[in-house]
């Protein structure tokens, strides 16, 4: 879970979780959690070739429709 803190000025601040930068939570951020399209882009890239991944077991019972007792 990304940790918040409070500034002077009632700002939330995270921390980016590509590169652990400082980002303020608001309007001015659009790419909140991150700090930039290059972050936002390269934690998708991660995910794309699985380098992330949700902890779990995979349910591959119906993964692609075929199934051995279908016959196909």
């Amino acid at each position: 879970m990304t940790q918040a803190k409070s500034t002077q000025s009632d700002l939330t601040v995270v921390k980016c979780p590509t590169c652990r930068t400082d980002v303020v939570w608001g309007e001015q951020s659009p790419f909140r959690p991150f700090c930039s399209k290059r972050c936002q882009l390269i934690d998708l890239g991660e995910w794309a070739d699985e380098e992330k991944s949700i902890p779990g077991a995979p349910d591959m019972s119906d993964s692609d429709g075929w199934s051995e007792d279908m016959g196909y």
